[in-house]
This record gives structure tokens, sequence and C-alpha cells, in this order.
């Protein structure tokens, strides 16, 4: 075997000495003595590899972990322990950065666990560290670290050698495939044939039997080169989805190529390998991702919702048709076009008032209720079930801090956000029923005056429920929010934590631009040893870093176990201990939850990816729907579709008409699925929405968004 050594960095041989040795040598690698070899040019010496050592980021409970990585033909494998005897004799192998753990491991199998195709992937360094760099597939990043900066460098440069042996094909380039004009000329045979006297009759025969088979040739050439075009097409695509996915923020799994549509510039962007990042750095992105080589957090598959459906069967259906199931990733093209409204002439006779009562236009209006809102904080409902896993392994701290992460990330959707939600209907309901995130949710208007929202939600292990009620108020140029009300998370183990939602403003109405705040102090309190403490910063004139959320995890003594801190819109972070030094280091292994970046295609709503898949309404669910659900609202339907007059129409029908629902609720009308806590004075599920859904019978459910009749007020109903 020969072995070379690589520049920049200083390599050593296999002739070095043994660990134990006791003769004396410099313990870095910059101090070995090399020579300077380059780098094989694009297209020449392909039998190159090349091969290290490297740290590579497994899970939260390991850590980096020390890999064997080895480079040929294009394709950078990786094992658990280096596998020397796979290094045929005469290989040209050059090592990168310190192999003094090849003898001592000279003798010891792995199989590989894990490669990557260079060719469809793509590479870059860390701007925030020296010593790592990623590498990007279509499904999966590996964050990778070195030892010394100089070894990254060197890697990177292998990483382009092994690339450049396969140069990528632009997007525009015409790929051959036979031409539909093509055409056979049997004019040199017919005339050899006459010469030798044969007669016209038989080289007419003789002309069809060649014209047939060159045909048939011709389709099954055709063929072929389409079929490679449609391959090299394929691979073309995911290797710019591999980026394209991280940009949008798409979630593993949930990949689909035909979803993509890219362009020449969109390929030359991502094709060639770049030490150049964005201005969202991928570092900061989540690292408790799947890996190929460790042991990951799963659920436990013999959870079940209680009393309904077998955890297990669900997983089992979620593993083999994930990729099948699909929801909208845009809102329709609206029909009409939207006329602008003063807002200071619907607000300056309407200034210190409750916004409830306030009759807006449904310019002001996003095309979702405030049922389907509730339900949006659960977007990252991943949290709570990684804290539940936690729990089960008597980590008590980790699942305080996703509860925490938990209950900040349901702010992050806000941003943008200006319009308001719909304000429900009495007796109005809303069910999601998500399989891909493992929980279903439903959520009812249980009172008018004051306005109460009860939700209710089923995860893996871990059940979440409340009842809201917002106070609003108009400030002259901003608007006040604020919620009143208890959620209460609890866990099958019976750990319970409740909390309380912080006080959110939103300024600027008649001047500048339009932003919102939260602020306040959110006590996250749990009945066993372990609360948590956050405080979102309110947001000053000449702040610089707003929108900073600080907290502590400390236990009934008041001594401080972690501290956590972030921003609402972005991100979490937490360090062990009562400690503030931040280094760069720490914040990258202790990410808590990253917001998923918005969708490509904003509207004026500013709807998250996640939002704009609650009001979607399919045949197949219309049918299985009650007539309260929020999905059969039909101003909220016209506002989603761009049908204005219609939904403003449709808006003031419905506000006449709960104008109503004080009267009914002074005769009696109770909600139909929560009923309040006498001791607790909150609502909490009664059960039974969901079989009675998959009966299908809902004839106890009143029409509350049909026309309304005076008598129904006397007999307590809302409608039929």
């Amino acid at each position: 075997m020969r072995v070379k050594e690589m520049y920049p960095l200083c390599c050593i041989s296999l002739e070095s000495p043994a660990i134990g040795d006791t003769s004396p040598e410099p313990t870095t690698a910059l101090s070995r003595s090399c020579s300077v070899v380059d780098l094989p040019s694009s297209g020449s010496d392909s039998g190159n590899g090349f091969a290290g050592f490297l740290h590579k980021w497994t899970n939260y409970g390991k850590g980096w972990r020390p890999r064997w990585f080895f480079i040929q033909n294009g394709i950078l494998s990786y094992s658990k322990i280096h596998r020397p005897e796979n290094l045929a004799a005469g290989d040209d192998v050059r090592f990168i950065g310190d192999v003094g753990r090849l003898k001592r491991r000279r003798n010891k199998h792995q199989k590989t666990v894990g490669t990557v195709h260079l060719k469809i992937s793509s590479f870059r360094e860390s701007r925030s560290d020296s010593r790592r760099f990623y590498i990007f597939t279509a499904t999966k990043t590996l964050h990778l670290r070195c030892s010394l900066k100089e070894e990254r460098v060197a890697w990177i440069e292998a990483l382009a050698s092994a690339r450049n042996l396969f140069p990528l094909r632009r997007l525009n380039d015409k790929i051959p495939v036979i031409p539909s004009d093509i055409s056979l000329s049997t004019e040199r045979l017919k005339q050899r044939l006459l010469e030798e006297g044969v007669n016209e009759a038989l080289i007419k025969d003789c002309e069809q039997i060649m014209v047939s088979e060159f045909s048939e040739i011709q389709g099954q050439l055709r063929l072929l080169c389409e079929e490679r075009s449609n391959f090299l097409d394929t691979l073309r695509q995911l290797e710019a989805a591999n980026i394209e996915t991280k940009a949008c923020g798409a979630p593993e799994n949930e990949y689909h190529l035909t979803q993509h549509g890219f362009s020449d510039s969109q390929h030359a962007k991502y094709s060639e390998w770049s030490t150049t990042e964005s201005s969202d750095d991928v570092e900061k992105q989540d690292l408790e991702e799947p890996s190929e080589d460790e042991e990951t957090f799963f659920f436990d598959t013999n959870d079940h919702f209680p009393g309904v459906v077998n955890q297990s069967d669900i997983m089992e259906e979620i593993n083999t048709k994930n990729l099948q199931f699909e929801r909208r990733t845009k809102l329709p093209d609206p029909v009409e076009k939207e006329k602008g409204v003063s807002l200071w002439s619907m607000i300056k006779d309407n200034v210190g008032k409750d916004l409830t009562r306030v009759c807006l236009p449904v310019y002001f209006n996003e095309p979702i209720s405030s049922l389907q809102k509730c339900f949006e904080d659960l977007e990252y409902s991943y949290l709570l079930e990684r804290a539940y896993q936690h729990g089960k392994k008597g980590n008590g701290l980790q699942r305080l801090l996703n509860v925490a992460a938990f209950a900040v990330s349901g702010y992050a959707s806000s941003e943008g956000r200006h319009c308001k939600p719909f304000n429900p209907l009495l007796g109005e309901t809303y069910e999601a029923d998500y399989p891909e995130k493992g929980v279903r949710f439903f959520s009812e208007k249980v009172s008018h005056h004051p306005t109460l929202i009860a939700c209710h939600c089923e995860g893996k292990g871990w059940k979440f429920w409340g009842d809201s009620n917002i106070r609003t108020k108009f400030w002259g140029r901003s608007i006040q929010l604020d919620p009143v009300g208890l959620l209460t998370l609890e866990f099958d183990d019976g750990e319970v934590f409740q909390w309380s939602k912080v006080t959110t403003s939103i300024y600027n109405l008649i001047l500048g631009k339009v932003y919102c705040d939260h602020h306040g102090l959110m006590h996250i309190r749990g009945n066993r040893e372990l609360s948590c403490k956050l405080r979102f910063k309110e947001q000053s004139i000449l702040e610089r870093n707003p929108r900073q959320v600080h907290g502590f995890i400390e236990d009934t003594n008041g001594k401080k176990h972690a501290t956590v801190f972030g921003k609402w819109d972005d991100s979490l972070y937490y360090i062990n201990g009562e400690g503030t030094s931040k280094t760069k280091d720490m914040i990258d292994e202790n990410l808590l939850w990253k917001r998923t970046l918005p969708p490509a295609n904003l509207t004026r709503y500013n709807l998250t990816s996640f939002a704009i898949t609650l009001n979607e309404l399919t045949p197949r669910l219309k049918e299985k729907l009650p007539p309260t659900d929020s999905r059969l609202r039909p101003d909220q339907r016209h506002l989603e579709n761009g049908e204005y007059d219609m939904a403003n129409a449709e808006k003031l029908r419905l506000e006449t008409r709960q104008r109503m629902s004080r009267k009914l609720q002074e005769n009696g009308w109770k909600p139909r699925w929560f009923e309040k806590d006498g001791e607790t004075g909150t609502y909490k599920y009664l059960g039974g929405y969901w079989e009675k859904r998959e009966q299908g019978h809902w004839d106890d459910c009143p029409n509350i968004f049909g026309e309304f009749r005076e008598d129904n007020v006397n007999s307590s109903k809302v409608g039929t």
C-alpha cells in the first residue's frame, strides 16, 4: 500500500510508532514531517482515495463520536471502526490527520454504517467554527468536526477532488437522444443488388425487411436514451433539492421530488461546493436528527390513545405510507382583487374598547379561526414526544427543557401575522387529525360572554388541554392582547405541567411598519421538584436584539439547574447550571428548538407552512365533519378563496346572528364536548367526539352557519 501525505496537512505513514511506544514524538499532526503533494486534477487519477478520522454528531445522548471516513470513486463511507484489510495493496490512499489508532484497531471488524454519493451531495464549511463542516444529501445532513482547522481544509479539498471526477451537466445542456427525423437510405444497397442482376421485386422485399428491423432498433434506442435522460434529471433534481429542502424547512420523510422546480440558476448555485454560508448558518439547525449508526429516541409503540386507537398501528401506517400523505402547500389563488380599507377610519371611534365587540370588515381577518389558531401552537409537538422519552429515561431536567421549548415555540408563527383570526360562533368546533405528527386535536367555543375556547389534544404519551380568553383593547397606535386561561400538559407517567401565556402587543397601526411583540413572565409549574420561569423581554425603541427569552430551571429549594435563552421567533438553547458564558460550541450542542423556515410563496397573511394546512377541506374530509366545524364557515371560506364581497356579506350575517348567543347562554345553553370543572373552573374534554365521528352521525349537532330562526332562541338551540 502506498501512503501519500496530503497538503496542507501533515500526516503519518503506517510505519509510525504504534500507540504505547516510548520513543519521543510530537503529539500534534502539525509537528510531523511531511512533503507537499497536490491533489489529483479533475478527471485524472480516479483511483485515489482519502481516509481519516472525523467526529460525527450522533444525538444529544452521545454527542460527538469518532468515525472512520473513506472517500473513493465519488463515494464517502464511514464506520465506527476502521477496517484496514479493505485497503488492498497497491491502492493509492491519502490519510488525513492523525491515524495513529490504525494499529490499535487493525484486528477489529465493523461494517460500514453509512454512505454518501458525492455526485448528488453538497458540502459547506462552518463560518463560526474553523474545525466543522457539513455534508448535505437529499434526506439528511452530516455534522462533522476535525481535530484541527488545517484538517478541515484538507477534507474539503478531498471532497471537491472526489466530486470533480463526476462533472455535472447543467440543466440547459441537451442530452443526446435519437432525433425524430432520422432516415435510412437503401440506394447503395439497391444499386449493388441491381448490378448483381437481382430483380426489383426481391430488392423491395429486402428494403422492407431492413426498414422494419431498423425501426425496431430505433425505438429501443430512443427508449434507452429517454430512460437515461430521466435518470440524469432525477439525479440533478435530487442534488439541487437537498439544499432547497433545507431552505424551505421541509421535514424529513415528507420530501417529494415532484414538488420542486429547479431553474438553471438554482442548479448553478448548488452544483458546486461552497465555503460561503447564507445568513441562516447551517450550524443553527437542530442537531437532533436520526443517525444511521446511533441509538435514537423513539416513543414506545405500546402506548395508546386512551381507549381508542393502538399507537403501534398508527406508527406502522405512518412508516409505510408517510411519503403518500400530502397536505396543501399554498392557499387558493384569489378570485377578486382586494380593496384597501382605512385602518384609522375603523379604529378612531373605538379606542379603549374590547376588540371582540368591534365589527371589523373581513379585510382585517386571516382565513383561520381562533379555534384553528389554538392548534397552531402544536406545530412543534415533537418537543413533547422528546420530553416524554427523556422522562421515561429518568431525565426530568431534559423533559422540562423540552416542555419549555414547546411553550416558547407557539409564538414563532406570530411573526409577520398582522391580521386577526375569525372569532368563532358559539358552539363552533374544529378537529385536527394529523397522523404524520402522531397527534389529534379538538377545540370548541364554550362561551360567548366571556369568550372562551376550550381545546384538547392527544399525543404519544401525553395529553394537552386548556381554555383561553383574550382580552383585547385598542390603544390608538397599538393593540394589546391579554390572555386569560391555564394550559395543562400531562404525561402518561403522571407528571403534570401548567402555565399561562404572556401579553401580546401589536404596534404601529397608524404609521410605520406593523410588528408584534410578546412580553411578560411565563411560569411553568410542575407537580414534581422542577419548575421553569421564562422572561419574555419587552422590546424598547432602541432595542438592538429584540424578541429575547431568558429563564431558569430550578427546584423547590431555588437551586438553578439550567439556564434557558434564545428568541421566541427563532430558536431556544440551554446551558447547565446558572452559567452565562455562551460559546458557539456550547450553543450548537444545546439547541432545544429551531423555527421552521417560512414557505416559499408568502401571502399577505404570512401564514406558516403548517398554518396553510389548517383550513384545507377535501371532499373526503367534508363527509366526516360535523356541521359545526370551522372549515365549513362560509365567510372564512370565501376569504380564503379571495371572494371578498361574499365574505363580508356572510360575516355580517353571522355576526348579526351571533348577537343572540348571550340570550342562548342565559336560557341554559351548554357546550357539547366540554364541561366546566367545579373545582378548578377550567373546561375539560368529555370525550366521545372521535367515536361519534367514526359513526358519522351528527344529528344532535346544530347547523350554526345556516339561516337563523327566532324560535330557536327560546328553545335554547343555535339553529337547524
